[in-house]
C-alpha cells in the first residue's frame, strides 16, 4: 500500500509542474540572456545563459562571439549580424527566444525558422550552443 501511495504522490506533483511548463511563462533573468531553441511541437529544448557585461561568460560555447554580434545589433535580435551559407529547403521548424536584459533594457524575443540552417545563417554566433 504505501509504494501506492509513493506513486501517486510524485505522480500528483508531476502534474502540478507540467501545466507551469506548457504555458510557457519561464521569467526572465534579472541580468543576462535566457536563450534557448526548441524543436517543433516543444519536441525538444535546449538553452543557456549568456552574460554580456562586464565580460562575456554564462554557458555559451561561443561567448565572446555571441556578445560581439548582439552589441553589433545594438541589442535588436532581427538585426543580429548573419552568417550567410547554404542550406537545404528540408522543413523541420526551430523556434529561438530570448528573454533577459541587455545593458539594462528588457529583452524578449522570438522567430520561427525553417530549420536549424536557417536560425544559423540568419543569426550567427548567438545561437549556436
Amino acid at each position: 500500500m504505501r509504494p501506492f501511495i509513493l506513486a501517486a504522490a510524485a505522480l500528483l506533483s508531476l502534474g502540478a509542474i507540467a501545466p507551469a511548463q506548457a504555458a510557457d511563462t519561464t521569467p526572465a533573468p534579472k541580468r543576462g540572456l535566457f536563450l534557448t531553441v526548441t524543436g517543433a511541437d516543444s519536441s525538444w529544448i535546449r538553452g543557456v545563459m549568456l552574460h554580456c557585461a562586464p565580460e562575456p561568460a554564462g554557458h555559451h560555447p561561443q561567448a565572446a562571439n555571441a556578445c560581439e554580434a548582439i552589441a553589433r545589433a545594438r541589442g535588436d535580435f532581427n538585426r543580429l549580424p548573419d552568417d550567410p551559407h547554404v542550406c537545404t529547403k528540408e522543413y523541420e521548424p526551430v523556434t529561438a527566444r530570448v528573454t533577459g536584459t541587455h545593458k539594462g533594457r528588457s529583452v524578449s524575443w522570438r522567430k520561427t525558422y525553417p530549420n536549424a540552417c536557417t536560425l544559423d545563417a540568419d543569426t550567427g554566433h548567438v545561437f549556436r550552443f
